[in-house]
């Protein structure tokens, strides 16, 4: 039997963070074993945002790297650029013309986005040297509307069957099964049906700074992340400064929400449970624990950090040809299919 296939897709903007890591990369290169497996770095979807031209050709490239860093294996996995294949516009445009705007509205990234009215500008090191408040309307693009339609094009292009998520996407997965379902009622069946794919572990590694709010790539304060290139002491900085529950006591708790987090961290990087954790540093402090988990993470980091820095741009950019390469077939077919059904004249 000829295995499945998933599609999943990282944005080459901000720099990507522990949660990222343990919530989806981390499962991608375990399922890339079961599946087959097509991993892309989504610039069309980074730019529903304004971007600095240099530095999102450089994060493209830093994206890239992670995924091979982490372990994507590009003999086993499909890694390319989303704008190397310009079928995936082409089909967004047709989605477009069955989509209802009320659908779009809805999305709960759109209307959180929107809300926000910010402008960021990052030289090529990734800092920030101009910011600014702008207004809902000058913000809220067209393209930022209509990103969930690229994200349906992006895996109906290739009969994705799984779409490995976490919980906050899987309102984007309901748009493109029923983006599919309606064309594959309107014209015949032409799309998979694709299902979301999750998986629990790592999935709510929340901020350092508020653990009430998951951890993000572009929260404004650097100390709500560790990011996966940070330095042995930016990492020991930013443990030492997370937010603390009331209480001393060590103990595993929703009613602990920062501790919890912490301890959740802890397992995730090491091979002890999180009741191990708390059994372990009941009789001792914030500082201990913190401490622990500085070394746990820098040595959970280390071989994927090693790993990074031993990748030179050339060979990751031919491997991402290699994957333009090898998909164009698959998405040529696709969209010939598609405009026939539709009833376009094919040349």
């Amino acid at each position: 039997m000829s295995k499945k296939t998933i599609f999943s897709g990282i944005q080459p903007s901000g720099n990507l963070h522990l949660g990222n890591y343990l919530g989806a990369v981390k499962n991608w290169v375990e399922l890339q074993e079961e599946y087959t497996s097509i991993f892309c770095v989504v610039d069309l979807h980074a730019i529903t945002i304004p971007q600095e031209p240099k530095f999102l050709r450089k994060k493209t490239i830093e994206i890239a790297k992670t995924y091979l860093a982490a372990g994507i294996d590009s003999e086993k996995s499909t890694l390319f650029v989303q704008s190397h294949i310009p079928q995936h516009t082409e089909l967004m445009w047709i989605l477009n013309t069955i989509t209802k705007i009320s659908e779009l509205e809805k999305m709960t990234q759109y209307k959180d986005k929107a809300r926000r009215g910010i402008k960021k500008w990052k030289n090529d090191k990734g800092e920030e040297i101009k910011r600014k408040v702008i207004s809902k309307e000058e913000y809220t693009s067209a393209g930022l509307l209509n990103y969930p339609i690229l994200m349906a094009a992006d895996i109906l292009l290739y009969n994705t069957e799984v779409v490995p998520v976490g919980e906050d996407q899987v309102q984007h997965i309901e748009i493109a099964r029923d983006l599919a379902k309606r064309f594959n009622h309107k014209f015949g069946e032409t799309f998979t049906i694709p299902k979301a794919f999750l998986k629990e572990e790592g999935m709510r590694i929340m901020g350092l700074d508020d653990p009430t709010k998951k951890m993000s790539k572009s929260a404004d304060s650097k100390y709500n992340r560790i990011e996966l290139l940070d330095s042995p002491e930016e990492i020991k900085e930013k443990f030492m400064k997370a937010v603390t529950d009331s209480g001393s006591n060590i103990e595993y708790s929703d009613d602990r929400p920062a501790l919890k987090n912490l301890i959740n961290i802890f397992s995730s990087v090491t091979e002890k449970s999180t009741e191990e954790i708390a059994s372990e540093y009941k009789d001792k402090g914030y500082k201990e624990l913190k401490e622990s988990l500085t070394d746990a993470v820098i040595e959970f980091l280390k071989p994927f950090q090693e790993k990074y820095n031993e990748l030179q741009d050339e060979d990751v950019l031919k491997i991402l040809n290699q994957g333009a390469k090898k998909l164009e077939p698959i998405a040529q077919a696709k969209i010939k299919e598609v405009k026939e059904k539709v009833g376009f004249i094919i040349n």
